[in-house]
């Protein structure tokens, strides 16, 4: 039922630009966060770190329990699923082949193509496996990365604007499956997003402004407040 994900006291700097400023935060098993702000709040960089994509500064992340090391973080990366604004597919690799690609290097456990299968009709594209990203829609490639992301069954999903490049019907499409396949799997999910609409889908909004956490609400968001969220956001 995903993993448990614990910041004490986290900062990172880029030069002489903070990126993250002392953040102290706690996402339980199996649950759906939303990150919002402005850009530049340390949406992406939260991410990143949490991701094993970089280290911070000062601070200790630690997952279900156990601090995150400084090096050797490839472990912890095949256990989180990324999804990101752009969708990053391969142009010469069909759908299927683009699914596949994070296992090809690693010995596993499970019959890649059939997994690879799976995830496609999961994300309703099990027709379009030998197509190739210029032979699809944006919402398709985007359906194509998050059955990427889901390949190894990371009990961790990271998403960056996973709607930011698609239309408002395709975006909600996009809302819906991430949220179906978060209850279908089972995983904890934290998600930076100005989409109102995905966030009030999640069970937790956290807020930052300049590299903090601002404001961190577990509810349930009313009609006025998901107006408040996107005039924010």
């Amino acid at each position: 039922m995903g993993i448990a994900i614990t910041l004490r006291g986290v900062s990172r700097a880029y030069g002489p630009a903070k990126a993250l400023d002392d953040v102290s935060l706690e996402f339980a098993a199996g649950g759906a966060s939303a990150l919002m702000g402005h850009s530049g709040a340390g949406k992406s960089t939260l991410l990143q770190l949490i991701g094993g994509m970089d280290v911070p500064d000062a601070g200790e992340i630690s997952v279900d329990g156990q601090p995150l090391p400084r090096r050797g973080l490839d472990a912890h990366r095949r256990r989180v699923g990324f999804v990101f604004q752009r969708f990053h597919l391969l142009p010469a690799l069909s759908a299927l082949d683009n699914v596949l690609a994070p296992v090809l290097p690693y010995r596993v456990d499970f019959d890649r193509k059939a997994r690879a299968r799976e995830l496609l009709d999961a994300v309703g594209l099990a027709k379009k496996e030998r197509a190739l990203p210029s032979e699809m829609s944006g919402g398709q490639q985007q359906r194509v990365a998050i059955a990427r992301a889901l390949i190894t069954r990371p009990p961790l999903l990271l998403g960056d604007e996973p709607t930011g490049n698609l239309d408002s019907a395709t975006g909600q499409e996009i809302v819906e499956l991430l949220m179906g396949l978060r209850e279908q799997y089972g995983m904890t999910m934290l998600i930076a997003t100005h989409n109102p609409e995905l966030a009030a889908t999640c069970d937790r909004l956290v807020r930052m402004a300049d590299g903090r956490v601002i404001a961190d609400d577990v509810v349930t968001p009313t009609p006025d407040m998901l107006d408040r969220i996107g005039r924010l956001g």
